[in-house]
């Protein structure tokens, strides 16, 4: 365990798995106090107890990111034990990969609600524990797809929600010394991921000139960057983790086309 984190108190939203797991176990390790937060209340248990293994204190509440009152349920408690919070990792998020034609109303609405409501409660009914700190940091996990164009109906319009309300989040807790800033993950081998089928990841791959699937700890190191010390004139901002697949992917499928063929 490294000391980093020694003494400072983080939230992980969805929490229990994929990326979230990764984020909660990497902040117990620099000495954080992690509070793991997920609906999957057994996971979330187990988790606590990785965590403390590495000598780390960690609390586990039931949140539901829908739910305002399970925020504030939350911000009790980090009221009464702590007093204070210096990190908020706005995690928790499903997959849809439907267009806007085939999204149901309640698809539509439970996708925004997870992806970007949680987001949006997160940061409004923590928001006075993070100014007390002073120098605090909020990461919101947002997406590729909230960087260019997809074909998923709601799930994009929620990232591309999440990564303008974290622009707002950046200039209206600037004075209080609150960081807000956004990560785009693309292909990570996570659950949410697998989710779908094969043929979509494999595909998906074609336009990737990293060549692979991103590990979860590769996105936790990101977020512990901007949770550092290290990232403290860095807010507002976007960084994009997807082995190159925005910036030059379809070049990149193009010229892997091109190379098919002349060998052909």
């Amino acid at each position: 365990m490294t000391e980093e984190f020694a003494g400072r108190s983080v939230v992980v939203t969805g929490a229990s798995s994929g990326m979230g797991r990764a984020e909660a176990l990497a902040l117990g390790r620099a000495g954080a106090k992690v509070w793991v937060t997920d609906v999957a209340a057994t996971a979330g248990e187990a988790l606590i107890e990785e965590i403390r293994a590495t000598g780390a204190p960690a609390r586990f509440v039931p949140v539901d990111v829908t739910d305002p009152q399970a925020w504030a349920r939350l911000a009790a408690c980090i009221e009464e034990e702590d007093g204070r919070l210096d990190g908020l990792v706005n995690n928790a998020g499903v997959s849809h990969r439907f267009g806007i034609v085939d999204t149901t109303v309640e698809d539509w609405r439970r996708v925004v609600d997870v992806n970007l409501s949680g987001v949006f409660y997160g940061m409004k009914l923590l928001a006075p524990l993070l100014q007390r700190t002073g120098s605090a940091s909020v990461v919101n996990v947002s997406s590729t797809a909230g960087m260019a164009g997809y074909f998923a109906a709601a799930y994009s319009a929620s990232k591309w929600g999440v990564r303008g309300l974290s622009k707002v989040g950046a200039l209206e807790f600037a004075e209080a010394g609150v960081r807000v800033n956004s990560i785009h993950p693309g292909l990570v081998d996570t659950p949410l991921l697998r989710s779908g089928s094969e043929a979509f990841v494999d595909e998906s791959l074609r336009s990737v000139p990293a060549g692979r699937v991103a590990q979860p700890g590769e996105i936790a190191e990101a977020v512990l960057f901007l949770l550092s010390d290290r990232a403290r004139y860095i807010t507002g901002t976007e960084i994009v983790i997807d082995g190159g697949l925005t910036s030059g992917g379809l070049y990149h499928r193009i010229l892997d086309g091109l190379r098919a063929h002349d060998e052909g």
